[in-house]
């Protein structure tokens, strides 16, 4: 059993400085917010062809990766793997802080943030961001009473109902997250019902790379270490989720190939744009064959290695939505076949896209409002994992 001790006084300097340090990344995020919407939009790389930057990457990225993280929670409660049973508190907290985060870069990235009151008093059930404000509200409330079931323990009976609650809301969430794009017919690389599935696996992937990542850095702080068994089931099902995220990009790529209308549109985004580079060095090498590779070659055994393949996999998440948003937005949109079309707007122009810093930095305030949120309730309530390494050893092995 790994025990806590008390902090001694560097430790808490050094939470208090990590605390700072996160309220500083939120309040430059802020600032950023304000400097753009005073200025408008003219300050910013997005234009009327464009009309989601660079922040909407890193606030879709935050959310996909919220709901894959509860999927941790999900393992442990819904299907009774005891292991990760341990870890269900922290993938609560981790999917609260990640989707606070995001919809803090999507509010503030409207432009008008105090317009999200007409959103949520006046409802357009035709509109799938509509459905995503009761999706959101309603996931923070159904994890906020997850964690009340798992932390309070005359609660705990109610555990595995609430948590199979969360589990399929979760998996909604991130349908409706894909709807967005898949209900989207106004640009050329959306509009697939692919995308419905696709956000959810990827999510898988995106979320337990988070997970692990925020797991070793808390183990690190608090001078512990993760039992090689329990490493060896968290990076394999990682690897897994890799795998099964990467065939799904490979048939959303597949399908539109056959269809002769989006074959300009592949060509664009896969051989001859500067989103092609992106995609298949910062999403197929580096999100893809690096993380697999750490994970399934003889080095996949240690910590250092699964916390490497990790980070890529986040890497790789970004430059795989940074193709997909801004690159589906720059290729122009087909609207009469077989004719060249021009106009004063732009029309059936690739639009040419370059993020400003105040975008980079709201979106950096999205990160920092996660990392401020769990720094704060790693530090309060104590989610560090703890594990019966007496158990495990004599088991020999973390199936049950």
């Amino acid at each position: 059993m790994a025990l806590l001790t008390p902090y001694s006084r560097s430790e808490e300097r050094f939470f208090y400085a990590l605390a700072a340090l996160g309220g500083l990344i939120v309040a430059i995020g802020l600032g950023s917010a304000f400097y753009m919407e005073h200025h408008g939009h003219a300050v910013t790389g997005m234009t009327n062809q464009v009309v989601w930057g660079l922040p909407h990457v890193f606030a879709i990225f935050l959310i996909v990766a919220a709901s894959g993280a509860l999927n941790v929670a999900s393992i442990g409660s819904v299907f009774g793997k005891a292991v990760y049973k341990k870890r269900a508190p922290l993938s609560g907290l981790l999917t609260l802080a990640m989707l606070g985060g995001g919809l803090f870069v999507l509010m503030l990235d409207l432009g008008r943030a105090d317009r999200v009151i007409v959103a949520a008093t006046h409802y357009n059930f035709t509109s799938v961001f509509a459905w995503n404000v009761f999706l959101y509200s309603g996931m923070f409330a159904i994890v906020a009473v997850y964690l009340w079931t798992l932390m309070e323990r005359r609660m705990n009976p109610w555990s595995k109902p609430v948590g199979l609650v969360a589990f399929f809301w979760r998996l909604i969430l991130t349908t409706g997250t894909g709807s967005i794009f898949g209900f989207l017919v106004a640009r050329q690389a959306y509009g697939s019902a692919l995308l419905a599935p696709m956000f959810i696996v990827i999510s898988f992937a995106w979320g337990l790379a988070v997970f692990i990542v925020v797991q070793a850095i808390m183990y690190r702080w608090n001078k512990t270490s993760l039992h090689p068994l329990v490493l060896q089931r968290m990076k394999n099902l990682l690897g897994l989720f890799i795998g099964a995220a990467f065939f799904f990009v490979l048939v959303y790529h597949l399908t539109n190939l056959y269809f002769a209308k989006q074959i300009a549109f592949e060509k664009f985004i896969l051989l001859e744009s500067g989103f092609a580079a992106l995609f298949w060095v910062g999403y197929v090498l580096i999100g893809c064959v690096l993380p697999l590779f750490l994970i399934y070659s003889p080095i996949g055994t240690r910590c250092g290695a699964v916390l490497a393949a990790s980070l890529a996999v986040i890497f790789g998440g970004f430059a795989l939505l940074y193709v997909f948003i801004i690159g589906g937005q720059a290729f122009p949109l087909e609207i009469f076949p077989g004719m060249d079309v021009s106009s004063s707007f732009y029309d059936g122009q690739v639009e040419h896209y370059a993020p400003s810093l105040p975008e980079f930095l709201l979106g950096i305030g999205g990160i920092g409002v996660a990392f401020l949120v769990t720094t704060v309730g790693v530090r309060v309530l104590h989610f560090l994992p703890q594990d019966d390494l007496s158990q495990l050893e004599a088991a020999g092995n973390i199936t049950d």
